[in-house]
């Protein structure tokens, strides 16, 4: 008997659905058509997306979506696209954006490898960022963890030259795994030194991930590198 358990591909998120509030599936229904990006396709004309040409940044796992939508609404003179697979967070991001009338964000409720790969032109981003994503931090687990080489590789593809690539963690290992992996780059450059992380940027709004790690006495690294 073949083992279909061994087969499956391993993915850098695990799906957990949650459950869905009135308002949530509301906005899904309502909004999903002129806000929500199709995973499939060639790669996006980002101008046409967004009926304009502006600096374009890329956040992978946005959660509920709050800090992302606060960014947004302090800037905007740029464009912004989240990524997020937490169907309720992508419905709680959708509410925010119709709650402050914001037109220059979009989102994708899919896989960021598949989107990274299909619909993200090579050059085309000026800012990348990843906040607290699964730190996977069982030994066995590590090879799940969204930031490895092949995927950074990726990333630095993405960036317009002089872009930039944001991640943050609260865990201690998790962020010198980060730091190995960044710093082995050729296509980046650590823009506080070599092997240094960044002092914690004011311009970062805190997500509910820092939040609580903060009350249970986590620390916070920054990383932030430049597209060479």
């Amino acid at each position: 008997m073949h083992n279909a358990k061994a087969r499956r591909p391993i993915r850098s998120f695990v799906r957990r659905e949650g459950r869905l509030t009135p308002g949530q599936e509301r906005a899904l229904t309502a909004l999903g058509p002129r806000l929500l990006l199709d995973a499939q396709g060639d790669a996006l004309d980002l101008t046409e997306v967004f009926g304009r040409t502006a600096p374009v940044t890329l956040e992978i796992g946005f959660g509920n979506g709050e800090s992302l939508a606060t960014q947004a609404q302090a800037h905007p003179e740029r464009d912004f696209i989240g990524i997020e697979v937490h169907r309720p967070g992508v419905g709680h991001l959708l509410q925010t954006i119709a709650r402050l009338a914001l037109d220059n964000l979009r989102v994708f409720e899919a896989d960021a490898v598949e989107v990274l790969e299909r619909r993200i032109d090579d050059g085309s981003l000026a800012v990348i960022q990843i906040f607290f994503p699964d730190p996977w931090h069982k030994k066995r687990h590590h090879k799940r963890r969204l930031i490895q080489p092949a995927f950074v590789s990726l990333l630095a593809r993405k960036l317009a030259p002089g872009g930039r690539i944001h991640l943050a963690t609260d865990w201690a290992e998790y962020a010198e795994h980060m730091l190995d992996v960044m710093e082995a780059t050729p296509e980046l450059g650590n823009l506080h030194g070599s092997r240094a992380f960044a002092p914690q940027p004011t311009g970062r709004p805190a997500t509910k991930f820092e939040q609580r790690g903060q009350r249970l006495g986590h620390g916070v690294w920054d990383l932030i590198y430049r597209r060479i």
